[in-house]
């Protein structure tokens, strides 16, 4: 962004014409790189918003090489800025982004620098207090693994043989040697920041601790089984809504014996009231099944009683068609088939269609957070003359498309659907979209990509339960190591009737 002064000719030495050009040039370099990295945090932003959709790991890669673009330009200016002799001027400091202060939470150390002189250097007088200067600089310290020697003393009685000591206290896997930071560690490692657990043992071994990775796969399944209960308790808590959101990914699975994988799915369902004003605490819940097939959703959802939002997926059907359960559509899906036609085709269609839904999704930004009886009542209002709007365009835009078109494809799409797409405007508890299923998966669609497939079907249910313990944090606004950790130091003597209090919102600990 700024060129090194290192570089720059005998300012001195140059004319007012070359000393314009020069400032002109440099500015106009300035302008140009940051116009640059604005435009890539703009495209990085637009497609993490819809990274999520059929060609979401394509999306992947490009975000990926984008942040790589994006941290090159930001590094190169700051190489640059690091080799300036002299402070950055006032149109340089401007071209920088501005810093944020460090957080009043972190510990302070207090690091206090008395001059060398002991009296006035120039009179030898007395120094007196004047006042200070004071800045901050931000410190992280290394993994660091510690022992804990639990030591129980034998005491004997002095008039009889009795032997009284403590009793040996509890470890969160039997004789398992790790303690429950560590397990949090490897845990949200894992499955929350997305490190493979060969990765973590290479990093282990530099602080010189060696944990072969069969060690750290023989705790996350330790760990899972612990959960159980608390997984069942959240599953409870989850199924207990009157509304859902549910979706599914693919997993890799190693298949026993061959080497190969197979394709099993996990499934996530979310409950979340929040945009509607729903204070109930919110939570996912993950589970893992070998296959597709919908008895699997059917099993999951057999005591839910409400609305479920969802996409297409044909093994809903026979779900809906019991009655107890409701179906509301999702819009983000419509939105997306027209969206690829024009990023394809630039089809005029579709151009329409996605300035249409963009217009209710308008209305729905400015009601987020409200009652569902004022959400209602503005979706009513505002919302439903452009469904109806919307309808009609469709169907006559239908009329004149080829029936084999990938346009008239996305146009049946919609309108097969339309009842189920209507539905939230009837009901201010619904949300125009499935979006809150989506996010909860983006954990797994990060994670499938690094560590590639699970290595057995319960290495594939051991995943189910972590995701839904931290992807429940992270909905509750909860630091999900500090969580995990706090679990880990309490569910082995905990009450098995009162698991509840070990759920999230319960315990409190917050990021």
């Amino acid at each position: 962004m700024v060129a090194s002064r290192a570089t720059l000719p005998d300012l001195d030495a140059l004319d007012p014409h070359e000393l314009k050009a020069l400032i002109v040039s440099q500015h106009e370099l300035i302008v140009s790189r940051e116009s640059e990295i604005e435009q890539l945090k703009l495209l990085i932003a637009k497609l993490h918003r819809m990274r999520f959709g059929r060609s979401s790991e394509k999306l992947d890669r490009q975000i990926e090489q984008l942040e790589l673009r994006l941290e090159a330009l930001q590094q190169n200016d700051a190489e640059k800025v690091a080799a300036l002799p002299e402070p950055l001027t006032s149109a340089e400091t401007m071209a920088r982004p501005a810093r944020r202060p460090l957080p009043a939470y972190l510990p302070r150390e207090v690091r206090t620098y008395l001059p060398k002189q002991e009296a006035c250097p120039d009179c030898g007088g007395e120094l007196k207090h004047l006042g200070e200067d004071v800045s901050e600089m931000l410190e992280i310290e290394s993994i660091r693994f510690k022992v804990i020697r639990q030591v129980r003393p034998k005491l004997a009685c002095a008039c009889c043989d009795r032997i009284v000591q403590a009793e040996a206290p509890s470890r969160p896997i039997a004789r398992g040697v790790a303690g429950p930071g560590l397990l949090a560690h490897v845990l949200v490692s894992k499955f929350g920041d997305h490190l493979p657990l060969y990765r973590q043992s290479e990093i282990y071994a530099r602080q010189g601790v060696e944990l072969d990775r069969s060690t750290l796969a023989d705790w996350v399944c330790g760990t899972s089984q612990l959960f159980e209960p608390l997984v069942e308790a959240l599953r409870r808590h989850v199924m207990a809504a009157k509304k859902l959101h549910a979706d599914d990914t693919p997993v890799p699975v190693l298949a026993p014996g061959n080497g190969k994988t197979k394709t099993g799915r996990l499934w996530t369902y979310v409950r979340d009231g929040r945009p509607a004003g729903d204070e109930i605490p919110p939570a996912v819940w993950f589970a893992y099944s070998p296959d597709r097939k919908g008895e699997h959703p059917h099993t999951h959802l057999s005591k839910f009683r409400g609305t479920l939002q969802a996409d297409a997926y044909a093994g809903f059907e026979q779900i809906y068609e019991t009655g107890r359960i409701q179906e509301a559509a999702c819009w983000a899906h419509v939105r997306r088939k027209f969206y690829d036609l024009h990023v394809a085709h630039k089809s005029p269609v579709a151009v329409e269609a996605l300035e249409r839904i963009g217009a209710l999704y308008a209305i729905e930004s400015n009601i987020a957070g409200r009652s569902p009886e004022e959400r209602r009542e503005v979706r009513n209002t505002r919302s439903r003359p452009l469904l109806e709007s919307l309808k009609q365009w469709l169907e006559e835009t239908l009329v004149k498309l080829s029936k084999k078109s990938d346009t008239a494809m996305a146009v049946r799409y919609a309108l097969g659907r339309w009842e189920a797409l209507m539905r939230y405007c009837d009901d201010g508890h619904l949300e125009i979209d499935n979006n809150a299923a989506e996010r909860a998966l983006r954990a797994v669609a990060l994670g499938r990509k690094n560590y590639l497939f699970a290595g057995s079907d319960r290495g594939g249910e051991s995943a189910a339960a972590i995701y839904s313990l931290i992807g429940t944090a992270k909905l509750n606004g909860i630091d999900p190591e500090s969580y995990l950790r706090n679990v880990l130091s309490r569910i082995a003597q905990h009450p098995i009737n009162r698991i509840e209090e070990l759920l999230p919102w319960n315990l409190g600990v917050v990021d």
